[in-house]
């Protein structure tokens, strides 16, 4: 490298990060939101926000495991190490053609990333990166080496060290720091390693084959064996402390053939096609299932109309009412707990804030139904891919072994909603039709997101994973999207390709392959990837539309007509039309879901109806006009009957009092004893009074037989509506981001203006002799520069009639200092007008507030 070459090269990250254009800085701040919140001063407080441990603790947990790889690497590289060194770690001796090709990706990545810094000859990882990555005995280096010959010995005597160069076969040196450097480069030479190896009894190439891939550390006794004593006397193992010995980095790479990991991965795993089916057959279940979808979803708020389970204490469901939710749904518990987070990220169910606080339907959920069928699926859909809340830790433990309850607490994972679409996207790159073998897409997310923590790639190769949370959500994304209808038999349906943004298949009419399970098919890694997800909410509000539109036409239209049966039942072939489904819900109890739907009458649900509002000719009149058989006698007798009796008992307020015109009924409820615990007496020929109040009036001679109704003060029979019961307006829960928000176009470009400004203001050169060094160079520590107020305000009515630009220190009101470069355009009333090249606008200054001013020199930009 030339002189001129040496000075160019950047000395430190921050002037890496200095001749990097404006696109190459809006990528990183794109990728590392963190160093954007608060925007930087200049590049330099850039840098030294980057090279912060939770900065960079976060940047190396998203890259992906080849991107880590290298780093790892670099860590137990030299520091500058030249980029051929670096191949060689990743490669081996031998080389290694698809790492070799994949390799300046990982370095350019890197580099975007702000980790890795310098020339191609000149690598050098970020300090804290080295010392997160780099193997110390607390903390073994994923790639299983050990420390340099020159770590290992630092508290090795000097006689200690003399002799194992003699028995090396090296000359004596003066001192110990050449003595290491003969001993390391000795190492270091394949050759000669390789002969001093050959002469190893096959005992000790044993216990080095053991240590080689880690972990390097091993136990010794205070007299080691024979075989032992080879190794230790040959310094091919090195004490670390009392009884423990190491294998050093020279020798594991010499037995390694030059490589630093076991198993380089540069290309992701494919996923892989467990079976296809025709892209008609996948979007014609994902419909039903949607349809199924939201019907789970009326249903499961129609049970909560009246008012639904009480709010525990802590906050979510007991254990036994989400069990009866689970029963009343027909579903098991998780899918239940599925159902309610759903309908509550979606805004459609939530606490009503009453003293006895209970779970309700919201005022948006009245909204809701009114939209078309699958403007609404799209909405649960939506609030489900974005939604943090995890239905799937429902009956898990959280950190202090409490039990984590539906609808509680401590169920966001901010990692969700990218999992999520990271799945989905991963299906979008199947053949159309495709449905993925799962474990293939868990192989493929581990090697975007390797695992992290103690298990940490320590084994490489074979054996089996310890399951992470992304593992989990993926598995939870993969059940629930069938559930949803957003995949049909396994398969990413095109309504859920809209959803993410990815663009509509090149060939829709997609070769039909036999359907069922099939031969695996692998898909190639080279695919094309679907399109990012969508970022603001117009363009998630397009994909919502876009997911709408294309699933309206595979639903079914609604039906306006049941089939009554002479068993008291009535089967709707179809979905319903609105009011018909509402009045049926009402009249008849769900018996069995499925394509068709079967509702049974019973005297409880025609007294339902009639509590409703409805009368008996209503009735007859609503069925016969919505039935294409004709009413069967034994549901019309049905109606008649109990509407005969409905409401010859009124219940009031006494307590609560029962009236009737046949005073026989009276004696009849006075004579049986299951009326004992009401407290009833007669007042008048046909009033009881009781001591209860009057809804447990209600129950009581129900279950006695009778058929009550309830009136009010004037007398009126009151009508019971089953969706009288809301919460106040709620807003749905606001998803948990993970980390800071990813800034939009706007905020990058102003941000970065501002960094530079603030770098020019930093750097720009001075002329000596104001307020900083003699070499014109920024003051020391990055200081404000200092003047008197006579020499600030002289300083600057110059610069007015000279038209220079300044070099200013000025504290804001808050307190805060900073630097900037302006260009004084007039000085009146104690304030300073002038381009403010930082902010790149015109501001006005109060001259008390600046510390200080510089000139800059001659040369300055």
């Amino acid at each position: 490298m030339s002189t001129e070459e040496k000075s160019a090269a950047p000395r430190s990250l921050a002037e890496a990060l200095r001749v990097r254009d404006d696109v190459s800085l809006a990528a990183l701040l794109r990728s590392r939101p963190d160093l954007v919140t608060p925007v930087p001063t200049d590049l330099t407080q850039l840098a030294t926000r980057a090279g912060t441990r939770a900065s960079v603790v976060r940047a190396l947990e998203r890259l992906d495991r080849f991107a880590l790889q290298t780093a790892q690497a670099l860590a137990v590289a030299a520091d500058p190490a030249p980029y051929e060194e670096l191949l060689g770690l990743m490669a081996g001796d031998e080389g290694d053609p698809a790492v070799a090709a994949a390799l300046p990706r990982a370095v350019a990545l890197l580099r975007e990333q702000a980790l890795v810094w310098g020339a191609d000859d000149r690598l050098r990882l970020v300090r804290t990166a080295r010392e997160l990555l780099a193997p110390s005995p607390q903390h073994p280096s994923p790639t299983g080496l050990g420390p340099t010959v020159r770590e290992a010995t630092a508290g090795m005597s000097p006689g200690r060290i003399q002799e194992i160069l003699a028995a090396v076969g090296l000359a004596s040196t003066h001192d110990s720091v050449s003595a290491v450097s003969a001993l390391g480069e000795l190492f270091a030479d394949r050759t000669r390693t390789a002969a001093l190896l050959a002469a190893l009894p096959g005992e000790s190439r044993e216990v080095l084959d053991r240590l080689v891939w880690g972990p390097p550390y091993g136990q010794v006794t205070h007299d080691p064996a024979p075989h032992l004593r080879a190794l230790l006397d040959r310094g091919l193992l090195l004490p670390t402390a009392p009884g423990t010995v190491v294998l050093p980095r020279e020798v594991a790479l010499h037995l390694r053939a030059g490589r630093a990991h076991r198993t380089p991965e540069p290309v992701p795993p494919p996923v892989e096609a467990a079976a296809t089916h025709r892209p008609q057959v996948v979007d014609a279940t994902a419909a039903g299932q949607a349809l199924a979808a939201l019907a789970t979803v009326e249903e499961l708020l129609k049970e909560w109309d009246e008012g639904g389970p009480t709010v525990l204490r802590a906050g979510g469901l007991s254990v036994r009412d989400l069990k009866r939710t689970a029963v009343a749904l027909d579903v098991p518990e998780p899918v239940a707990a599925f159902w309610v987070e759903l309908a509550y990220a979606a805004g459609l169910v939530a606490s009503d804030g009453e003293a006895d606080e209970r779970y309700a339907a919201t005022p948006a959920y009245d909204e809701w139904r009114e939209l078309p069928p699958a403007e609404r699926w799209a909405r649960l859909a939506e609030s489900w891919l974005t939604a943090t809340r995890t239905s799937g830790l429902v009956g898990g433990r959280d950190a202090k072994d409490r039990t984590l309850s539906a609808l509680g607490p401590n169920l966001d994972r901010s990692a969700a909603p990218e999992v999520r679409h990271r799945v989905l996207a991963l299906l979008a790159g199947l053949p159309e039709g495709a449905a993925p073998d799962a474990e293939s897409v868990l192989a493929r997310l581990r090697w975007e997101r390797p695992l992290r923590g103690p298990q940490r790639e320590q084994r490489e190769q074979g054996g089996p994973r310890e399951d992470d949370l992304r593992s989990r959500l993926a598995r939870w994304t993969l059940s629930e999207a069938e559930l949803l209808g957003v995949t049909g038999r396994g398969a990413l349906a095109a309504p859920g390709r809209a959803l993410i943004g990815a663009p509509e298949p090149a060939h829709p009419a997609a070769q039909p392959e036999p359907e069922g399970p099939g031969d695996k098919l692998p898909v190639h890694h080279h695919r094309t990837p679907p399109a990012p997800a969508p970022a603001t909410p117009a363009e998630r509000a397009a994909a919502t539309a876009t997911a709408a539109r294309l699933l309206a036409p595979l639903f079914p239209e609604p039906l306006d007509h049941v089939l009554l049966q002479a068993d008291l039942t009535a089967v709707a072939p179809g979905p319903l039309e609105r009011e018909l489904a509402d009045v049926l819900g009402v009249l008849a109890d769900v018996e069995s879901k499925g394509g068709a739907t079967v509702y049974r009458f019973t005297p409880g649900s025609v007294r339902r109806a009639l509590d409703a509002g409805r009368t008996a000719a209503d009735l007859h009149a609503f069925l016969a006009r919505h039935s294409r058989t004709p009413v069967p006698q034994p549901l019309a007798y049905l109606i008649d009957d109990v509407a005969r009796r409905h409401g010859r008992l009124r219940v009031g307020a006494a307590s609560a009092y029962v009236r009737c015109d046949d005073d026989a009924t009276l004696d009849e409820i006075l004579a049986d004893k299951r009326a004992a615990g009401l407290g009833l007496r007669r007042l008048a020929p046909t009033v009881l009074a009781a001591q209860t109040d009057p809804a447990a009036l209600l129950d009581g001679l129900r279950a006695m037989g009778f058929a009550p109704a309830a009136e009010s003060a004037a007398g009126d029979v009151l009508i019971a509506r089953a969706d009288a019961r809301r919460t106040p307006p709620r807003a749905a829960p606001e998803p948990v981001p993970d980390g800071p928000p990813v800034p939009d176009d706007t905020l990058l470009t102003a941000a970065i203006r501002a960094i530079r400004a603030g770098d020019l203001a930093s750097t720009a050169p001075r002329r000596p002799g104001h307020a900083d060094g003699a070499d014109g160079g920024p003051a020391a520590g990055g200081e404000l520069p200092r003047t008197s107020a006579a020499e600030t305000l002289a300083t600057v009515q110059a610069a007015v009639l000279t038209g220079e630009a300044l070099w200013i220190g000025y504290v804001n009101a808050e307190g805060a200092a900073s630097q900037r470069v302006i260009a004084p355009i007039r000085v009146e009333g104690g304030f300073v007008t002038a381009y403010d090249h930082t902010a790149d606008e015109v501001r006005t200054y109060p001259l008390h507030r600046i510390t200080g001013v510089a000139e800059l020199a001659d040369d300055a930009p």
